[in-house]
């Protein structure tokens, strides 16, 4: 109880300190509004150049609702660990942090587990609501909930493991912009996030099933859009995930070893 009590006490202030930032918070809102405006009258452009109305096996309607929830899943997932630690690195804070009482990696997932929670209720489930109402429950309610739930856990571990990869890259480079925005466009991309991946052309298909993004985004959407599936039909889909989650966990653990090694501090 009390190694679990330090995890939750990094978590409740996780929490205080994201519902401090009410501003922010409210920006994001408004960026992620205009952001699904212009998503919108994009695919209806799309949609009705196409003589049929399905398109590769998607609605319109199931094409918004699809990118609507991974953009509500980003939100509320995304950890923004790449900017912390490079933030740390320039200052020399990182010295500090590696010398807690507590591993870094495990320190660093359990202060952003706050706001990932904050998000959850937040940002994803008005989402989750809003669609549901506008669509006339187009998302089925039944185990595929659960099954969700299981499933954007092993996501937020393999997102948070490839955030960690990008930020031991920090350590060689002491750079964060560049390496950021290139690690954010490969994973929205080749996760489904920004086009579904049924759109793909075949080759690039191929390498995208390869890569554990996918497991990201379209793992845990394609089980929430499912109808009252049977744990049959969601177990590849959480198979794959837990296996990308404990491979990117150890990758990710493995790289931090080796680059800690190379740290230099050029603040503090």
């Amino acid at each position: 109880m009390t190694g679990l009590r330090k995890y939750f006490t990094l978590m409740r202030a996780g929490i205080m300190e994201q519902l401090t930032f009410r501003i922010a918070m409210f920006v994001m809102v408004l960026g992620n509004i205009v952001y699904l405006t212009v998503i919108y009258f994009l695919w209806k452009a799309i949609f009705e150049s196409s003589p049929t109305p399905v398109v590769n096996g998607m609605t319109f309607e199931s094409t918004i609702v699809y990118l609507v929830l991974a953009t509500a899943i980003f939100n509320f997932i995304e950890m923004y660990t790449v900017w912390e630690i490079g933030r740390n690195i320039q200052s020399g804070k990182i010295v500090l942090d590696l010398i807690r009482p507590m591993e870094y990696r495990t320190y660093l997932f359990w202060s952003y587990s706050g706001p990932i929670l904050t998000q959850f209720f937040i940002t994803f489930l008005p989402t989750f609501i809003a669609v549901e109402i506008v669509t006339n429950m187009a998302i089925p309610l039944g185990m595929n909930l659960l099954y969700f739930l299981i499933s954007i856990i092993f996501a937020i571990v393999i997102n948070y493991s490839i955030d960690f990869i990008v930020g031991g890259i920090c350590l060689y480079s002491q750079s964060i912009w560049g390496i950021n925005i290139m690690k954010q466009v490969v994973v929205l991309l080749f996760s489904g996030a920004t086009i579904p991946l049924a759109f793909f052309p075949e080759p690039l298909a191929k390498i995208a099933y390869c890569l554990p993004f996918r497991a990201v985004y379209d793992g845990p959407l394609s089980i929430l859009l499912m109808e009252n599936p049977g744990f049959a039909q969601v177990l590849p889909t959480l198979a794959m995930q837990a296996f990308w989650a404990l491979v990117m966990s150890l990758v990710s653990i493995g790289f931090w070893k080796i680059s800690i090694r190379q740290i230099t501090v050029n603040g503090g």
